[in-house]
């Protein structure tokens, strides 16, 4: 993770859930992660209706020049790239994991940005695929912001966060062993820290 407000938030989460795969919803205190605030969100996720901002920190709300809350997530994105979000959102729903994924953009005036994107499951009243939260931040602080917005935003390398792997600060791990097993088009292999 290259921004701080990611990893704030994760170190948070992580924190949090403990043995859990994620923690609750009402676990999570705004006030412990307030750096990270600004870039964070909260989703609700409905299968029928695709994931929406509950939350929007200010910061994240500031990127595209209006405030994210009741928005759909999937409306940030350009549409090229709305189907792999809804099966990124649906891999952290279904599977109780963390992504990470680069992502870029541009204003109406040829303005880029490169943004970081970090979703974790939450639980809430016991379900798993009630709520994400998140953060999409941007690497370097945009000398347009305020003046134009971001449209439509295209998503990069996607890493998963999986168990075992995201303990880990700098891991160093043995040679494969073989898959294990075949998660969403993801080949996952037997390892370990060597």
């Amino acid at each position: 993770m290259k921004h701080s407000s990611s990893r704030e938030l994760f170190a948070y989460w992580d924190q949090r859930r403990g043995t859990r795969p994620a923690p609750e919803r009402g676990d999570v205190e705004p006030g412990a992660i307030h750096a990270a605030l600004g870039d964070t969100f909260i989703l609700s996720h409905d299968p029928a209706t695709g994931p929406r901002f509950r939350l929007a920190g200010t910061r994240a709300c500031a990127l595209f020049g209006r405030e994210l809350r009741g928005e759909a997530f999937t409306s940030l994105w350009s549409a090229s790239f709305r189907p792999t979000l809804h099966n990124l959102v649906t891999i952290v729903v279904d599977e109780t994991i963390g992504v990470v994924a680069g992502a870029s953009g541009r204003t109406a005036e040829g303005f880029a940005a490169d943004l970081e994107l970090l979703l974790l499951p939450l639980r809430h009243h016991g379900q798993d695929s009630a709520r994400m939260i998140g953060v999409l931040a941007a690497l370097a602080p945009p000398v347009w912001l305020g003046l134009s917005r971001l449209d439509g935003i295209a998503l990069g390398n996607i890493r998963h966060l999986g168990p075992g792997v995201e303990k880990t600060v700098a891991p160093r791990f043995a040679a494969p062993a073989g898959p294990s097993q075949v998660r969403h088009g993801f080949v996952v292999y037997d390892g370990g820290r060597s």
